[in-house]
């Protein structure tokens, strides 16, 4: 069977493209890569929309629509089943818009057939880095280490050192292979590190304890009673052991939000 493919989705003049350029936010096809190219290309004639969704996905592309004098639309929170991505956008960005989803199709209409603003903004200087490292360009060759600086945190996905980025809203870092993050999902990202981990670790626990159970069953076949006993005791142990990381497993479970 095959796998299925997923890219990004870029703007170039006059055409889309689409790359397999390192994940951001833990994702590929990720909002704000598509909204970064759509500000370097289009400027004030981009228009960005932000709709329902977790955590904060798409609001530093939106930072980047607005720099660039373009305009950025977003879905009401209390009219979105998921109300996080807009509360993170209106939070961080100068919005234009906010508007229930059944008002955005006559706003978006209007403003296609109005003039497009004068003001190019302001070009980031971390807007074409990021637009080529999204493209799949060698983001140490794209030249991350100009809009960043190292941080004492490590990127999730290959273990290299996290650069926090110096320009733009949310606080957001890059390591040098490209992987992307804002805080919220850095931190999603480091509890699911954890999660795993810690089952990781019961799994060997219990499988630990099986083996030396065998072992002690194995011993007493062999009438050496002083043995079985202190092997049985240190499968107990191990079990027990397991059973504790279970639970510290399972309350972390219980305490993550749905947005994590």
């Amino acid at each position: 069977m095959s796998r299925r493919r997923i890219y990004h989705l870029v703007l170039e003049p006059g055409r889309l493209r689409l790359s397999k350029g390192p994940r951001e936010n833990r994702s590929r096809l990720a909002i704000d890569p598509l909204f970064r190219s759509a500000a370097q290309v289009y400027g004030p004639g981009a228009i960005g929309v932000i709709l329902t969704g977790n955590l904060d996905d798409g609001t530093a592309g939106l930072w980047a629509v607005k720099e660039r004098g373009g305009i950025a639309i977003v879905q009401d929170p209390a009219d979105a089943q998921f109300p996080s991505m807009p509360e993170r956008a209106i939070r961080h960005v100068a919005v234009d818009h906010v508007l229930p989803v059944s008002d955005m199709a006559a706003l978006l209409a209007r403003l296609v057939a109005a003039p497009v603003r004068e003001s190019e903004g302001v070009m980031p200087d971390d807007l074409p880095i990021e637009v080529d490292i999204a493209k799949g360009q060698n983001a140490v060759d794209a030249g991350i280490e100009r809009i960043g600086a190292p941080s004492v945190f490590a990127c999730p996905e290959c273990h290299g050192v996290l650069l926090r980025i110096k320009e733009g809203h949310p606080l957001r870092f890059r390591c040098h292979t490209g992987h992307a993050y804002s805080v919220e999902n850095l931190v999603a990202a480091v509890n699911e590190g954890i999660e795993e981990a810690l089952w990781s670790a019961m799994r060997a626990l219990e499988e630990g304890a099986l083996l030396i159970q065998q072992l002690s069953d194995h011993v007493q076949e062999h009438r050496d009673s002083r043995s079985a006993e202190t092997l049985a005791a240190e499968a107990r142990d191990a079990h027990q052991h397991a059973n504790t990381v279970r639970g510290v497993a399972v309350a972390r479970a219980a305490l993550k939000t749905p947005e994590s």
